[in-house]
């Protein structure tokens, strides 16, 4: 009759910045396990983007990504943390 609570709430693709209502909305998690949802927030990628996605395995990007500092330091910190992380794994 009025819609489910993720009918009305909006997310924004991780992808390509897109604005979108969570039910038009993928949910992505980083760390692999979107089954457990127990204390886990999730995040979104559009049907366009998500069709997009390569499904082949990235090892441990994501990892990598987290532990650089992805979306939590500014562009030249992230890029140089993530430069050196991505030089001891592959020595």
């Amino acid at each position: 009759m009025f819609g489910s609570r993720t009918d009305r709430e909006m997310v924004t693709c991780i992808a390509c910045g897109e604005r979108l209502s969570r039910s038009d909305a993928r949910e992505y998690d980083k760390h692999g396990d979107r089954w457990d949802r127990r204390d886990k927030t999730f995040e979104y990628v559009c049907k366009a983007c998500f069709g997009e996605m390569s499904r082949h395995p990235r090892g441990d990007l994501e990892a990598t990504l987290d532990a650089a500092g992805a979306g939590e330091t500014d562009r030249e910190t992230f890029l140089e943390q993530f430069r050196e992380l991505s030089r001891s794994e592959s020595e």
